[in-house]
């Protein structure tokens, strides 16, 4: 078997040429009519729009004129990104901050040829925003199976500050990619995979898939026909199943017929050693010293990228990125420990022993941050809802919310889900002909899929099954409209009503953790209102 790994041999044809001249050797990589998905861009975005496939809207253009003339007739506040359609070693990108540096960028790109020939087609497409994540899938022709998603960090410098590189560090799985959104991307991989297909240009390989995580869903940024640098560091270590069987796999077409599993619960950080001043000037040939102490079987694994070993054996310096540290833990805490624990060890020594490594401070700080994920059930009008839906638009709190369920088709609390957009999983899930368990278990199975940490219930008109209850101990809320223990049971103005007839002086809201018997969780907190004699 061969691996075929750059892109600039599998766009000028290697896997084709491997193909005709050894049919018994297998060649892992698309042909090149299939790595044309990372060669034009061009081909890319026409390809996308033609099949449906999520992309940022975009025009094409080979003459500078016609691209100058479409920029003057966008409107001064409608950003764009700048595109050379061919590959430019991964720099063919310009992003602009208003309508006269777009106009500069076309220019650079098409007039001075600023990344060659890759800019004799140019791609202006519109500015998206969101978290950005790298998804990689296995591809045998026919279909593809995602790897779990990763996240890089380009700049070269720590709050993501400095030039860009080919990448400081990376984590996965990435926190920002629910199962839901897994799921959809894979389904485009996938319809990728088959399109190609039918044009009679099989896709063979790894697609390297960049998605922007948009507030209208995740959207195809680009595509690359091979494995990422550094995100490679960190998906491979959490394969569980043999990977030459899946390389197999997918030369041979048989990617359904083998189980491939990555490993539960498990997350990698690596955190690239390059050599000071990169990516601008940097000095090679220095020895690399506190390699031994730094790797540990399954815990840490240090790859070399720009290195050489002189004639005494000593491992030198050969490049800008020379090596990523790569941590394995059961946390992206632990991982992220041990990726850095791994680099404390190693160093890059001159001439004049001063030290001569650079790395980034904060690979995975902002995922260790991540929101808390909020998952809603309601039945009613989901007013209590309203005030949280604020403080998350407003980014008040870390916290956001991923699923609105409810038991009634009519419920209000509905409306206010898909409010908050395509993001947010609104559903409507019928009971009928389900017992409890079985109802509950189809919320679970929702409520996992959209990375929920935390439900809330607001109005929910249903008692909870024991095994819900236990699955999510401590883990689940309510919102109950008075002060717990009193006039338990109750729901919404029912509840008020009840405060009313005992002639209460006091009343308020209970937020208490949700057991199997109704309102009777520990209390988290409560508020107290003063209930007047004329309240009504």
């Amino acid at each position: 078997m061969v691996v075929v790994g750059p892109e600039d041999p599998l766009v000028n044809g290697l896997v084709d040429e491997l193909n005709k001249a050894c049919p018994r050797v297998r060649a892992f990589g698309p042909s090149s009519a299939a790595a044309q998905l990372e060669a034009s861009k061009a081909f890319t975005k026409d390809f996308l729009e033609e099949h449906g496939i999520p992309t940022a809207k975009y025009r094409n253009f080979t003459n500078v004129q016609e691209a100058l003339d479409y920029v003057n007739s966008l409107n001064d506040d409608d950003l764009q990104v700048v595109k050379a359609s061919g590959l430019a070693a991964g720099k063919g990108v310009l992003i602009p901050s208003n309508k006269e540096e777009t106009l500069n960028a076309v220019k650079e790109i098409m007039s001075n040829r600023m990344f060659g020939a890759a800019g004799d087609t140019c791609i202006i497409e519109s500015f998206l925003t969101g978290p950005e994540a790298s998804c990689l899938a296995f591809c045998d022709g026919k279909t593809a199976v995602l790897m779990p998603a990763a996240q890089d960090h380009k700049r070269a410098l720590d709050n993501d500050e400095g030039l860009n590189t080919g990448g400081m560090g990376a984590y996965s799985p990435a926190p920002c990619v629910t199962q839901r959104l897994q799921d959809e991307i894979e389904e485009m991989c996938k319809k990728t995979v088959e399109e190609m297909a039918k044009r009679g240009t099989p896709y063979i390989g790894v697609l390297y898939a960049g998605m922007m995580l948009t507030s209208d869903g995740p959207y195809v940024l680009e595509f690359n026909c091979r494995f990422g640098d550094p995100e490679t560091q960190v998906v491979l270590p959490l394969l569980e199943t043999d990977l030459y069987e899946v390389f197999k796999a997918c030369c041979d077409g048989t990617l359904d017929k083998i189980d491939i599993r990555f490993k539960e619960n498990m997350h990698a950080t690596t955190v690239v050693c390059a050599s000071k001043g990169y990516p601008e000037k940097y000095s090679k040939g220095m020895e690399i010293t506190g390699l031994p102490k730094s790797s540990s079987p399954d815990k840490i694994k240090v790859y070399h990228a720009g290195t050489k070993m002189d004639k005494n054996g000593k491992i030198l310096c050969n490049g800008g990125r020379v090596l990523a540290v790569t941590g394995v833990g059961n946390t992206l805490k632990s991982a992220t420990q041990l990726a850095y624990k791994g680099v404390s060890q190693i160093d890059f020594k001159g001439t004049s022993e001063e030290s001569l490594l650079h790395y980034r401070s904060d690979i995975a700080k902002r995922a260790l941050k991540k929101k808390l994920r909020i998952g809603v059930m309601g039945s009613t009008r989901g007013t209590a809802l309203i005030p949280l839906m604020e403080k998350c638009k407003n980014e008040e709190i870390p916290v956001e919310i991923t699923a609105v369920i409810s038991n009634r088709k009519a419920a209000l609390i509905l409306e206010k889900g898909s409010s908050m957009g395509v993001n947010v999983q609104t559903i409507f899930i019928s009971s009928k002909n389900l017992t409890r368990e079985q109802y509950d278990a189809e919320c679970t199975s929702i409520l996992t899929r959209c990375g929920v940490d935390l439900i809330m219930l607001v109005g929910y008109m249903r008692i909870l099954s024991n095994s819900f209850c236990k699955f999510w101990d401590n883990r689940c809320i309510n919102v109950h409209p008075s002060l717990l223990p009193k006039h338990a049971g109750g729901m919404d103005i029912e509840v008020h009503k009840a405060v009313i007839q005992a002639k209460e002086k006091e009343s308020g809201c209970t937020i208490h953790y949700v057991t199997e018997k109704v309102d009777s969780g520990p209390v988290i907190i409560q508020e107290k209102v003063e209930v007047e004699a004329n309240e009504t």
